[in-house]
């Protein structure tokens, strides 16, 4: 990322959970990477809860929230209504560290880049980003491989 993209979201205070102990976890700094380079361009500052869990938390949230009853890989909720008391408030992203590294593994990609990848993807769907239509889908996925590159992982979505 350059220093302009990196200067842009400086400012980021990332509330770092981490609710299991296996597998391991990536240090605090690929998570504060990957979430300032998906802020980039888009939040001067910004406050984001993030939070590691296990199959079981991820699917209790999943069948909360989303009325699906498995865990997935990644869940954001936006924090909606708060700007004029939380002006930097932007949301909480929950990871399922196990699906992580059972997504990367399968698919043989780098554990990190994938970590990466579903960090960049939270925050972008706390921005307001979402892959519900066709095009929506395409343009998010376009940013995600932009900001990727920018970090020197590969595309997510390449064979």
């Amino acid at each position: 990322m350059n220093a302009v993209a990196e200067a842009v979201a400086a400012d980021l205070a990332l509330d770092l959970q981490v609710a299991i102990k296996r597998p391991a976890v990536p240090g605090r700094v690929l998570f504060e990477r990957a979430a300032r380079a998906a802020l980039a361009g888009h939040r001067a500052r910004a406050e984001v809860a993030l939070r590691v869990v296990g199959r079981a938390e991820a699917r209790r949230l999943n069948r909360r929230f989303r009325h699906k009853d498995y865990p997935t890989n990644v869940l954001s909720f936006p924090a909606e209504g708060l700007s004029a008391i939380a002006p930097d408030l932007l949301g909480d992203i929950a990871i399922c560290a196990p699906l992580v590294v059972a997504e990367a593994r399968a698919a043989g990609k780098d554990v990190d880049a994938h970590w990466s990848h579903l960090v960049v993807h939270g925050v972008l769907h706390l921005l307001g980003y979402d892959h519900v239509e066709a095009a929506a889908a395409t343009a998010m996925e376009e940013l995600e491989r932009s900001i990727l590159a920018g970090l020197g992982y590969p595309d997510p979505y390449g064979a």
